[in-house]
């Protein structure tokens, strides 16, 4: 039996946990932080102020606030509650979760589908599930940090391969001596806003017998009218190919999926941590998804839109296009680009604003993205606002 804690134990306890004692970590911390300071790398998490323009999101095609949308979301919260309680493999696995499985194969053209908490857990995920001592890792050099962190959680033998550099990843294939690997790649990359060699590299994977693990987080709702990259150059449901994707970026909602053949479904089902150990996806999210998925299939209009809005940002703001929904904006120091990113959130104007180390190139740069459905005049105007202030910002910089 635990036994009632002492009163004389209290102010001892109290004191040690006051806002002025140090803690075992402080002088690292304070250091850390300082040095960031310094850099111009300190990150701070801030409200987005209720009257502005957001340019900043991953909201691609505006679905995160359609009415139909956001009713499936209302209509789960009513029959299951704000969260699904436990994991899938407790009581966890809703109705919704196989709804939102089944749009997704329908969406991307794959034989089946595993839901999962985030995009994030998506890709650590299948990783690690399917990485181990005799599984060499091929990995982009822009590859995403969830991709990156998966590879090294797998305790596989990871290469990186030169960006989009089909005949680097054939070299490195063939001098491998573990009998399986894995390709992982983005479709549509999220800095540079360029499409991945993707049917180059699914012939590359199939002659050397490896698997090509396409991250679709920017390319659903973005790509092959709406359905991805994988889907437009005809290679859903291949057997070299598996897909991993976010609900949180084109479909308006959150979570993440990993799709592929259903002996990759029912191997992560059993194996993959990220799916056993964590709450299923709630209930809310997993019907928001699920309607945006089938919007996505039945309005190809809306990435027509996008990209529509795309072209405009690139021509008013003089920048090359990308051929995906963000829209780069490159400036010379990481100072230079969060005072913009500052300036234009004081006057009504978000942005992204990405600096060394989360930029590959480590070129800093503010990244902007119209949603499909917002209106011209209104991104217009917005345009407007930001071309002011980076000349504003150039010249003082």
């Amino acid at each position: 039996m635990i036994s009632p804690m002492d009163d004389a134990a209290v102010p001892q306890l109290r004191a040690t946990s006051s806002a002025d004692a140090e803690g075992p970590l402080d002088d690292w911390l304070r250091d850390r932080r300082e040095r960031r300071e310094e850099a111009g790398l300190r990150r701070r998490p801030r409200t987005l102020p209720g009257r502005c323009v957001d340019l900043a999101s991953n909201d691609y095609l505006g679905l995160s606030r359609d009415p139909r949308v956001v009713a499936a979301a209302r209509e789960a919260l009513d029959v299951h509650g704000a969260g699904a309680r436990a994991s899938r493999l407790v009581t966890g696995t809703l109705g919704i979760h196989e709804v939102l499985e089944r749009e997704l194969c329908e969406l991307t053209g794959q034989p089946a589908a595993l839901a999962f908490s985030s995009g994030y857990a998506a890709n650590t995920g299948v990783l690690t599930a399917l990485g181990d001592a005799d599984t060499l890792i091929v990995s982009d050099a822009h590859a995403h940090a969830s991709l990156v962190d998966g590879a090294r959680l797998s305790r596989s033998p990871v290469r990186i391969a030169r960006h989009s550099d089909v005949a680097h990843v054939a070299q490195l294939l063939a001098e491998r001596t573990e009998p399986r690997a894995l390709v992982v790649v983005e479709s549509v990359y999220s800095v540079w806003g360029d499409h991945a060699p993707l049917l180059e590299l699914a012939e590359t994977c199939q002659k050397w017998n490896a698997l090509l693990l396409v991250d679709e987080a920017h390319g659903i709702g973005v790509a092959g009218h709406g359905r991805g990259l994988v889907h437009e150059l005809g290679l859903a449901g291949s057997p070299h190919v598996a897909l991993t994707l976010t609900l949180s970026k084109a479909l308006g909602a959150q979570g993440g999926a990993v799709l592929g053949a259903e002996a990759l479904r029912e191997h992560l089902v059993n194996t993959a941590r990220p799916f056993i150990f964590d709450t299923a996806l709630a209930p809310t999210s997993a019907a928001a998804a699920a309607r945006a998925a089938r919007i996505v299939r039945e309005q190809p209009e809306l990435s027509k839109r996008l990209h529509e809005r795309a072209r405009f940002v690139a021509a008013t703001l003089g920048i090359p296009l990308a051929r995906a929904a963000v829209q780069s904006v490159p400036l010379s120091t990481p100072e230079l680009a969060v005072r913009a990113a500052d300036e234009l959130r004081a006057r009504g104007v978000a942005v992204g604003c990405f600096r060394p180390p989360s930029v590959p190139d480590g070129i800093s740069r503010l990244r902007i993205t119209a949603p499909g459905n917002m209106e011209l005049q209104e991104l217009a105007g917005a345009l407007e606002t930001v071309r002011e202030v980076l000349g504003n910002v150039s010249r003082a910089g």
